[in-house]
Order: structure tokens, then sequence, then C-alpha cells
């Protein structure tokens, strides 16, 4: 007594740990907030109270329309231009030097070098620039630029002006005479063509810095005291900017440090010891079995630590990196291992808890609860993993159409539906299929048995299996009997089939190592008939030892090694038994030496196998499988065990003997039902 009395106040105690470790692990990583910062998106209400302006408060262009106010400047803007008339000048004079050069033989008259000189300069004055300014012009890219002169930027078009190539073209056709064009062939005036309007780059910067400046200059201030949002009203892209203008003046002011230091930080305690204390409340009073287990308190709490604050940083690393959260992997996994009401309230848990830092908090709620309900119902009994896929899709799909209904309620048009959102969406459905990777962790870390590794064993082609059925064929033939006996009857009291059938298959495996001294492998040589009744005991008791060195070899789960351990509990080896009593009248047996070490049954999974393996077993022997003679077998065997108070351990309910009375019964005359003799073929 003593013993469970501790046993219970350490279970307490671990149990309220769990619960101020979570408490105060939530509350830490919580992303903070200040008073300064706000979680708000565009066409979203403003969740918030109302809102006034401390000091007057800057408004600028909506990022939309500053970027086509920048789009619209940068399309017209005209860079700077100066005139080198130094370059000018020497191109000329070059030039004339070479026309009037002995070396050139050029035979022109002074009147006609200086027509030729007058039409370069000509050309000059329209002016010349670099070819890729050309391109731009010819292109139209260009219409206009400033020209400084006399440090004045004057407006003019560059319609006309050509690059050194045109420049060289236009001399040439504007020359009537050959032997005008041979000269300035001679002279080589292709190569003394350079630009003489330049790009001045930094009067260009400067221009374009004042430029965008003034696009990005204020085009309004709201007033100290003046509003400038209240709750519930949408965040337009002009109030999205508004508010960032508003919270970087406060950061950059210092302001609303003071007010938010305590506070919110004790309300945040508050809400979050509410959440996992109705949690709590759920277990004790719907859950007492998940509340007295503290590896089940251990597990859910972990799963919904880790989730919420994995939530919390998806939320300050990416601004929707919330929606790209995998929720559902708490409701699938604990569906897995627990059941869909403890799955459904933790998942709401989970989303509940996120909603401090969610910024739409009703439409992430619709979301996530409409996501949680289509993860549970469609993987109640998750057996392949193939499963996971398919419950992917339909998360998706969930989420897909419950993010359409949100926009078509707040902007009452499918245009206002982001492809973005559905994409990040759709990370989310892909990142559910590591849900599979969590319920394998968790079954190694804490001791569970999914519903996938229980389908897993129960593949014959296992190599314990295997071996069962190769070393015992009669026991590999009777595990599947009782396989077949015992999940007939769990699925008619609502047990768990998936287990019952498993463990059913593994109760024996311990006969593997001694195969011949167990009646169903023997073929007419009983090596029992050279030893004592107490030998043989020792014997058939020990293949309940050495199934579970056998399981633990093998690493099978506990629950598969409780089978082995429980199906025959405390009870006794009851032929040899019997025998040693009638063959010592006068003595007082040692019961323990007939007695196998049990536990007796603890679940009603393992009452159901007792039952199963003594009526199967004891099937075979009957002289004739009469109807009425199976029904007396059955309520003989399982009444013996039960006034043997072999079952007395486990929940199972007067109904649910009864229950598993008549499916048994039912069972056996179905397997050894008569049938009808085949005529000879008379010739």
């Amino acid at each position: 007594m003593k013993t469970n009395d501790t046993s219970d106040r350490l279970s307490q105690w671990l149990r309220w740990g769990v619960f101020a470790a979570a408490v105060f692990l939530t509350v830490y990583f919580l992303p903070r907030s200040d008073g300064r910062h706000y979680s708000y998106e565009v066409n979203r209400p403003w969740s918030y109270s109302l809102l006034t302006a401390p000091f007057d408060i800057p408004v600028y262009l909506d990022s939309v329309s500053a970027r086509q106010l920048r789009d619209s400047l940068e399309a017209g803007f005209e860079p700077a231009l100066k005139r080198d008339l130094n370059t000018e000048k020497n191109v000329i004079a070059s030039f004339a030097g070479r026309l009037n050069s002995p070396d050139t033989h050029i035979t022109l008259s002074p009147l006609e070098r200086n027509a030729i000189l007058a039409k370069v300069k000509g050309i000059y004055e329209k002016g010349v620039v670099e070819t890729t300014l050309y391109e731009a012009i010819a292109a139209g890219r260009l219409p206009r630029a400033r020209l400084i002169h006399d440090n004045v930027a004057i407006s003019i078009s560059t319609s006309g002006y050509l690059s050194p190539r045109r420049a060289y073209a236009r001399l040439d056709s504007a020359l009537q005479e050959d032997r005008h064009r041979s000269a300035i062939s001679a002279a080589r005036i292709a190569e003394l063509i350079v630009p003489n309007i330049v790009v001045d780059s930094l009067e260009t910067a400067r221009l374009h810095d004042d430029m965008m400046q003034r696009a990005m200059a204020p085009v309004g201030v709201v007033q100290k005291g003046e509003r400038i949002i209240d709750r519930g009203v949408i965040v337009t892209p002009r109030l999205y900017t508004l508010l960032n203008t508003y919270e970087d003046l406060l950061s950059q002011r210092g302001i609303g440090t003071d007010r938010y230091d305590y506070y919110p930080v004790m309300g945040q305690v508050l809400f979050v010891m509410l959440l996992y204390g109705a949690l709590y409340g759920f277990m004790f009073f719907f859950r007492p079995d998940y509340y007295a287990s503290r590896r089940t308190m251990l597990m859910t709490m972990s799963l919904l630590v880790a989730f919420t604050l994995f939530a919390f940083a998806m939320s300050r690393a990416l601004n929707s990196g919330l929606y790209m959260m995998p929720f559902t992997i708490i409701p699938l996994v604990l569906v897995v291992f627990l059941d869909s009401r403890t799955a459904f309230y933790s998942h709401l848990t989970a989303v509940l808890l996120t909603t401090l830092v969610a910024p739409s908090t009703l439409e992430f709620v619709f979301l996530q609860f409409i996501a949680g309900v289509v993860a549970i119902t469609s993987t109640k009994e998750l057996s392949r993993r193939s499963q996971l896929i398919r419950t992917a899709m339909l998360i998706f799909v969930a989420y897909a159409l419950s993010y359409t209904a949100i926009e078509l309620i707040h902007n009452g048009t499918l245009e206002s539906v982001s492809l973005r959102a559905i994409g990040f969406l759709g990370v989310n459905a892909v990142l559910i299929s590591f849900a599979y990777i969590v319920i394998f962790i968790l079954e190694k870390l804490f001791g569970f048995t999914s519903k996938v590794t229980l389908v897993e064993l129960s593949d014959i082609n296992n190599p314990t299996l295997r071996e069962l059925s190769e070393e015992c064929p009669g026991t590999f033939q009777h595990s599947m009997a009782v396989s077949n006996l015992a999940s007939a009857a769990a699925s008619r009291i609502g047990a768990n089939v998936t287990l019952v059938r498993a463990g059913a298959l593994y109760h024996d495996i311990g006969k593997i190592d001694n195969p011949a001294f167990f009646t169903e492998n023997q073929h007419g040589v009983n090596p029992h008939d050279s030893l004592s009744a107490p030998q043989s005991a020792r014997i058939v008791i020990g293949h309940v030892a050495d199934g579970l060195r056998r399981a633990e070899k093998e690493k099978l789960p506990a629950v598969i090694r409780s089978f082995i351990s429980e199906h025959h509990g405390r009870g006794k080896a009851r032929y040899f038994y019997n025998t040693w009593c009638n063959e010592h009248p006068d003595e007082t047996p040692d019961e323990d030496l007939f007695t196998y070490p049990g536990p007796n049954p603890r679940s009603r999974e393992t009452s159901i196998l007792m039952m199963a393996d003594a009526i199967e077993a004891a099937s075979r022997s009957l002289s004739e499988h009469t109807p009425e003679a199976i029904s007396a077998l059955v309520n003989r065997i399982i009444d013996g065990q039960i006034a043997e108070g072999l079952h007395d351990d486990s929940p199972l309910s007067f109904r649910d003997v009864n229950i598993i009375k008549e499916t048994f019964a039912s069972r056996l005359r179905t397997m050894y039902h008569s049938r009808i003799s085949y005529p000879e073929l008379v010739k």
C-alpha cells in the first residue's frame, strides 16, 4: 500500500512538473511584444484596440504606389550631359593639320579645305556621343537629357546627337564630290572622331538622388492625437505603410518600453496556464487512464510544447511561416497512439497557444480547425504509410477551400486569392508526410506502439514468425487460429483488434526452443513420457520466459511482450498438475512447480487472448463438435478462468465476457462445421 502511495505521489509530482516546465518554456520562447510592434497583414482586420498617434506621424505612399511612382520617374529621368570643348577643338585642329599636311597628298584648294572643316564643326556643334548612349537615344529610351552649361542644367532634345560612326557617315554623305570623300579618307578622320558630349556622372547621380528623395517624401501627416486605426478596420496598403512608420518612430524614440515589461508577461503566463490547465482537466475527467499514465502525459505535453515553440520560430523567421507550419501532425500522431477526442483537444490547445503570434487570429483558428478535423477523420485507423499521402492531399484541399472562403468574405472576389498563399499551404501539406518520422521517434522515446508497427509485425513473413512456422508448424497454426478467434472477439467488444491479432501471433514464440515438448508439434513420440510431472511442467512453463527472452532479443514492443507473459497469467499447467496429484493422492503438491510466472492479464486484449488460447487448444480434443459441445466447452473454460481469479486485474465487464463467449462459440462452430461427402464417380 505504501509503495502504491509513493508511486501516486511521484506521478503527481511528475505531471505537475511537466505542466510547470511546459508553461515556462512556452512563455520564455514566446516572441516578445514591447508595445511597439504589432502583427498585422494587408487586407486583414486590425485585431487590436484603437490606436492613436502619440506625436505627428508623416504619411508616405504605400509600397505599391511608391514603386509605381519610382518606375514612372525612372522612365522619364534625364541624365546630365556636358560638352567637352577641349576634345572638340583638338579633333578639329588634328583634322585641319592632316588636310594641310603634304604627307597626305591632298590636292584641294584652301577654300575646299575650309568647307570640309566647316562641315566637321557643324557635326560637332550638334554633338557626338558614345555609341551606347546613341543606341539608347535611337531606341527612344532617352528622348531628352540635361545639358550642363555655365553650371545650369538645361533640358534639351537628344534627337540631333550622333555616334562617332554615324558622324562619319553624315560627313561622307554631305560631301558631293568623290575627291572630297577621298580627301577625308586620306586624312583618316574616322579615327579622329570621338564624343564631345559625355555623361556627367556626379551631376547625374545628384539629380537621381534628388528625384528619389522627392518621390519618397511624405504626402501628408497624421497629427498628434489623431486616430490611426481602430479594431476591426481592414489594413489597407496605405495603413500598412503608416503602421510601419509608426513602429519605426516608436523604436527611434524609445517609447513604450516601460509600459510593457510586466503586465503582458503576466497575461501570457495566465493565458498559457489556462490552456494547459484545460487540457489537464480534460484528461482528468474524461481520460483518467491517460492522466494516470506518466509516459502518456509526458509524450502529449512534449509534443505540444515542441510544435508550439517551432511555430514561434517559424513566425519570426518568415512572414507567412505559420501557414507552412504542419500543425496537423499533432492530431495525426495522437490519434494513432491515443484516441480521436484527445487528439482533437490537443490540436486545439496548440492552435490557441499559437494565436499569441498569429497575425489574423480568427482566420488562423478557422483554417487549423478545419484541417484538424480532416486529419483526424481521414486517419482514424492509420495502418499503412500510404494513408499519410492521402491525408496530406485531403488536408491541402481543406486548407485551400478554407482560405478561399476567408478571401471571399473579406474581399468578395476570387482575384484576391493569392497563389503564393496557396503555395505556403502546399508546403504545409508536404511537411505532413513527416508525421511518420515523428511517430517512429515517439515510439522509441516513450515506448508506444502504433497501429502501423502492429500491422508490420503481423506480417507472417516477419523473421520471427517465419522461424516459428518452420520450427513449430503446429504451434504456428495454433497461433494463427488463436489470432483469428481473438481478433473476432476484440472487434465485437470494441477492443484493439490490430493489437490482439499481433499479440496472438507472437504469444507462443518461446516454444521455438523446445518444439517437440508441445503436443501440437509432436509426431507419435512424446518426450514427456520419460520425464516426471514437475520436470515436464518446468519445461512447458519455461516457454513463457523463453518467449520473453526471444522478444527482448528481437526488440519486440512492450505491448507484445505483455501477451507473452500474460497469456497463461498465474494459471497452472493443469495437465501435469492433475497427473502429479493423481499419482500422489496422499501428498500435498508444491503448487509453485506447476504455476506460470504471470502476471495475470491486465488489459482487455490480453484477457481475450488467454481465453482464446485455452479454448482453441481444448477444442482440438473434443470428440464431437456439435453446437452444444462447443458452447459447453467455451463456458466451462472461461468460467473456470474467472473462478480461478485469472481475470481479476482485467477491465473486462460481464457484458464483454458474454459477447466473447458468443463470438468464440460461433467461430468454432464455423471452423468445425460438418462437410458433405463427395460421391464417387460410377464407372
